[in-house]
């Protein structure tokens, strides 16, 4: 039964572009358009095609296998019960009569590429105020913070279909979107050909491919090569970026380097110093917030803290987690140095030497408070993370030597000098004292910061440009 529902569809697939739909179009017409026969394929297009058959048949080849255990795990889980039911789309409404309004689908995995949307939504919302706004993400947390973040920006929020094809063709008939716009990453193939058989333009935005991912991406030619070909427009954050694709063989033509949606956060988000946050800290002179930390990072910034803590005793640290599980592990190796220290998910007030921000959408409000800041993943080799966050707050950012995800961010701010870049545990502490001691270097090096931010803005507008050339 499952294997002929896929075969129905699979007969409809082409990567030859269908009818273009028209903004009268209707969900019947849309529906029409999904039957098309194929057409003849081009080269690259048959390329394509067979990885989408391939792909397919390993889904028509897996499914009946995993399919209990599948059900048995979503019915004994809560979280995956109901978020799993409205991926499959179920009670997801159609738009009801004509389609008046042009519709653009973006969507994003989680919690970090949310946040990095922010800024284009906030974009497209003050100057494309006619079109509906769609938003999509795929994880439960990536969706909470989208709601709350987006509320008053986006049209309508949806789950992300499972890139299952009868799924992906349900989705397609009722939201009928234009353009659809894919933020940093979450490949998946039905949905992107789907869209390119029916010649609705899908635009990556904020990519990059780090030294790990075109490994990655190499070794699997087969599959991301007509992966990324079947995208109309790839929007990167660097040119190095763009270079790793075209070292990967897609076409020089439909890349972009068009630089990092989160340089404009300022410019359509709060961006003050001192902003609202829900929860008390301690008394003190100075905040040092350390963002977005590894295991084995922490171990290093507690043992520079306890450094300067004597020196500085009204000196406060303030821990956020990649991984907010780790809150207690954090906590836990905290007293073992006779640091106390609170979890945020467990009491709205700081312990007496430390807190831990063991939740999700908080860590941008802190930041505006911090007199300096670490951005982590750094002193471990996880690629680092996003400088501009706490830079756009005019503060002087450390981080260790493993900054290759964000290479090129991190050595404007360095030749800026608006960063300082630490190789160890000594290179911290020294680094952090010398800010403390001058208050005027400290200044110094947070405006360099956001002056090396402020003059790269511009990333929005051209996105905005681009958007309005593809509908």
């Amino acid at each position: 039964m499952v294997g002929l529902l896929y075969f129905n569809q699979l007969k409809n697939i082409s990567l030859q572009p269908a009818p273009i739909l028209k903004i009268s179009d209707t969900g019947s017409a849309v529906a029409s358009r999904l039957a098309k026969k194929p057409q003849k394929q081009s080269r690259s297009g048959k390329t394509t095609y067979t990885m989408i058959i391939l792909y397919n048949i390993l889904q028509i080849i897996l499914l009946p296998v995993l399919l209990l255990p599948m059900v048995v795990l979503i019915l004994l889980t809560p979280k995956y019960r109901l978020r799993t039911l409205q991926r499959l789309g179920v009670g997801l409404q159609p738009e009801t009569g004509k389609k008046e309004k042009k519709t653009i689908w973006i969507h994003a995995t989680s919690v970090g590429e949310v946040t990095s949307a922010l800024p284009l939504v906030s974009g497209l919302r003050q100057e494309m105020p006619e079109v509906k706004l769609v938003f999509s993400a795929t994880s439960k947390t990536g969706a909470e913070v989208a709601e709350k973040l987006l509320q008053e920006k986006v049209d309508q929020f949806i789950p992300f279909p499972l890139d299952i094809l009868p799924v992906i063709n349900h989705f397609l008939r009722l939201i009928q979107p234009d353009l659809f716009i894919l933020v940093e990453t979450d490949f998946w193939p039905n949905i992107i050909a789907r869209l390119k058989q029916l010649q609705i333009p899908t635009l990556l935005v904020n990519g990059r491919i780090s030294e790990k991912s075109i490994q990655s991406y190499q070794r699997l030619s087969f599959f991301f090569r007509p992966l990324f070909a079947s995208f109309h427009t790839l929007s990167m954050q660097t040119e190095k970026d763009r270079q790793n694709l075209i070292t990967l063989g897609v076409a020089k033509n439909t890349i972009k380097t068009l630089g990092n949606l989160k340089l404009d956060t300022a410019l359509y988000s709060a961006s003050e110093k001192n902003q609202p946050i829900s929860f008390k800290l301690p008394d003190h002179q100075y905040l040092f917030v350390a963002g977005s930390t590894h295991e084995g990072e922490e171990k290093i910034l507690l043992q520079s803290y306890l450094q300067l803590k004597k020196e500085y005793p009204r000196l406060y640290l303030v821990i956020a987690p990649r991984d907010v599980s780790q809150g207690l592990a954090i906590q836990a190796l905290a007293a073992t140095m006779n640091l106390l220290a609170n979890c945020r998910s467990q009491i709205n007030a700081g312990g007496k030497d430390l807190f831990i921000l063991d939740t999700i959408g908080e860590l941008n409000s802190i930041y505006s408070h911090a007199d300096i800041a670490f951005v982590g993943g750094s002193f471990v080799k996880k690629g680092g993370h996003n400088p501009i966050e706490p830079a756009i707050f005019s503060i002087p950012v450390l981080y260790g030597p493993h900054m290759e995800d964000f290479s090129e961010i991190s050595d404007k701010l360095l030749q800026a000098k608006g960063s300082v870049m630490v190789q160890d545990q000594k290179g911290l502490t020294d680094n952090l004292l010398a800010l403390l001691q001058d208050t005027q270097l400290l200044e110094k090096t947070g405006n360099a910061a956001h002056a090396c931010i402020k003059e790269q803005q511009g990333v929005i507008r051209r996105h905005i440009g681009l958007i309005k050339e593809m509908l």
